[in-house]
């Protein structure tokens, strides 16, 4: 059994699969998800696991060289604006109809059980060397 890092086998197996300028959303529980990506849905409860918690689990595991929010994220959910600050100062951010849109062109879809609104990152992979 894996000791570290992310145990969830679906969310482990589709990291493995992410290639360069691949995109994963990271989604609260209102997020609309279209059909297409690969979904790896690990909302147990509202608020269970917090968006920070598992955006700081996948940084730990992906290369990422572009992310996007929201521009409402920074109205209606400052503490999740001042956290995609903090990990992103080149965050690009789009109106939310834009980014849902984006969204159907994801290659996975991670769902939070995060219920605040805004809680939503989409973030390109980069390479690790």
């Amino acid at each position: 059994m894996k000791k570290s890092g992310i145990l969830n086998r679906h969310l482990a197996g589709a990291i493995a699969e992410l290639g360069h300028g691949d995109s994963v959303l990271i989604c609260d529980v209102g997020m609309p998800i279209p059909p297409g990506p690969r979904v790896v849905d690990l909302a147990f409860r509202a608020g269970t696991p917090p968006f920070a918690e598992v955006l700081d689990g996948l940084l730990d595991e992906l290369a990422v060289e572009g992310a996007t929010a929201a521009q409402e994220i920074r109205d209606a959910n400052p503490e999740a604006a001042t956290l995609l600050d903090d990990h992103f100062p080149w965050l690009e951010l789009l109106p939310h109809d834009e980014l849902k849109a984006l969204t159907a062109k994801a290659r996975l879809v991670v769902r939070t059980g995060e219920a605040r609104p805004y809680a939503n990152v989409l973030l390109r992979c980069g390479v690790f060397f």
